[in-house]
């Protein structure tokens, strides 16, 4: 594969003091929770906002008109719980996470009563519980699983019009190089605000940039 160009990083939209406020929570729950289990790397505690949610907040910067997401492998709730709180307010916003982990599942049941996130969680593997779900805007993972594995599990969702926001590390050009061609998807790569070598990775069978919000 060519080397893609890569795009500035989103504008990052303006968090309003309620927003704040869940985040700070969510925060607190993450941190009340993390001894139990490991839904952060221990070494990444004490940047929580900016390795964490920071990044996540970029997933919803980049599709400001996409209401209705899954997020696949929602774990500690990055980035699902923190685009749902983004989306908080808004008719008909909701964002389906999925997660196999019963544990994990606990823990953002209590984050979506408490912040009272618009989210729907399922227990279960991905490739059980996608199928079954409603028409979407859009799909969103971190830290999950290779490009090449991630839009085999999407594929279907985004030639039939859904727009895939990958968050990606320093590894991500190897991914792709390893990930098979798609005539019917179009790819985009977006800066990251939060880590230099990282990217946003945009993958749709629409031209996805019409949903706007990226750039400088």
């Amino acid at each position: 594969m060519k080397e893609l160009p890569v795009e500035p990083a989103p504008l990052r939209r303006d968090v309003d003091a309620d927003l704040a406020q869940r985040l700070d929570l969510f925060e607190q729950l993450l941190l009340k929770w993390q001894p139990k289990m490991n839904l952060v790397a221990p070494s990444t505690l004490k940047s929580i906002r900016t390795r964490h949610i920071e990044d996540s907040l970029q997933v919803s910067d980049v599709l400001p008109h996409a209401q209705r997401w899954v997020d696949l492998g929602s774990g500690g709730g990055f980035p699902g719980i923190v685009t749902a709180l983004r989306l908080r307010g808004q008719e008909d916003a909701l964002v389906h996470l999925v997660e196999s982990d019963h544990r994990k599942c606990a823990f953002l049941r209590e984050v979506s009563r408490e912040t009272q996130a618009p989210v729907e969680i399922h227990r279960g593997r991905i490739e059980e519980i996608l199928p079954t779900l409603p028409e979407v805007d859009a799909i969103s993972a971190r830290a999950l699983a290779s490009m090449a594995m991630l839009v085999e599990m999407t594929l279907e969702r985004l030639e039939n019009g859904a727009v895939a926001v990958f968050l990606k590390g320093q590894d991500v050009g190897s991914e792709l190089t390893k990930m098979p061609i798609y005539s019917s998807l179009k790819l985009r790569l977006v800066a990251s605000r939060t880590d230099p070598l990282g990217r946003i990775v945009m993958l749709g069978s629409t031209d996805h940039g019409q949903m706007g919000g990226v750039g400088q």
